[in-house]
């Protein structure tokens, strides 16, 4: 991929449910190989944005390209370039009547024409990154919180996508799973792929991203290197925001 082509691109973006309107002129770019974390309270349309990127929600206004390819706001069908985007998601969508390994190799050998070996080498390979490859036999049902979303990451990866999407990644985790997938997330975000993460935990967020972006009602309010995002806040409902949040 070209360094000069952005891995994702919003010009002018904008979403309505119904009279709703969710997305409000949305103008972002995100560099090849950039982690950004997405905060800002609920309803601020953090999880729409990310899910317009690889065409769970479609826009109405405005343009979308990822890796220099504008995505359609039609038709999903149109959209093969999405290939290379991987999404983990709050829950973590496995499929209940398969084990881990059928949950990890039926994307690569659909989608990508993978033989069973190759897809099951990469399997292997891919839960052994994200530290449970002795689990590889066992349904959903048998595993933990944390476990099953280390799957949903593995599976994700399986599709070796150039660019990783998470929505809330943690929020359906109990507290003590929480800190087992951010390591998994910190370790992806040091191998340099790109990242967006729409997340709450902003001790994750000092430690893996590049640029901070706040959100509310639908639109960016405010984006910043960590660093300055925490300690110097440009807006006051940013700032309210982050007080409230970093009390808990």
């Amino acid at each position: 991929m070209s360094k000069e082509i952005s891995a994702v691109e919003f010009k002018n973006v904008d979403k309505w449910f119904d009279d709703f309107q969710v997305l409000k002129d949305i103008n972002l770019k995100v560099s090849v190989g950039e982690k950004i974390v997405i905060c800002g309270p609920s309803g601020s349309g953090k999880s729409t944005l990310v899910r317009c990127i690889n065409s769970l929600e479609s826009h109405q206004s405005g343009s979308i390209k990822v890796s220099g390819t504008e995505i359609s706001s039609k038709s999903k069908k149109d959209n093969k370039s999405l290939t290379n985007v991987g999404m983990v998601f709050q829950q973590f969508n496995l499929f209940p009547h398969l084990t881990v390994k059928e949950n990890l190799i039926l994307g690569p050998m659909k989608a990508l024409g993978l033989s069973r070996k190759d897809a099951e080498e990469r399997a292997s390979n891919l839960l052994k990154r994200v530290k449970i490859p002795e689990q590889v036999d066992k349904f959903p049902s048998q595993l933990s919180g944390g476990q099953q979303q280390r799957v949903a990451i593995a599976r994700a990866l399986c599709m070796e996508p150039d660019i990783m999407l998470f929505d809330e990644p943690t929020s359906a985790l109990d507290p003590e799973m929480i800190a087992e997938v951010l390591d998994v997330i910190i370790d992806l975000a040091n191998e340099g792929i790109t990242m967006i993460v729409v997340t709450h935990e902003m001790g994750f967020a000092k430690k893996a991203a590049d640029r901070m972006i706040f959100m509310d009602e639908g639109m960016i309010v405010e984006t910043g290197a960590p660093e300055d995002f925490f300690k110097k806040p440009k807006t006051a409902r940013c700032k309210l925001f982050l007080d409230q949040i970093l009390q808990h």
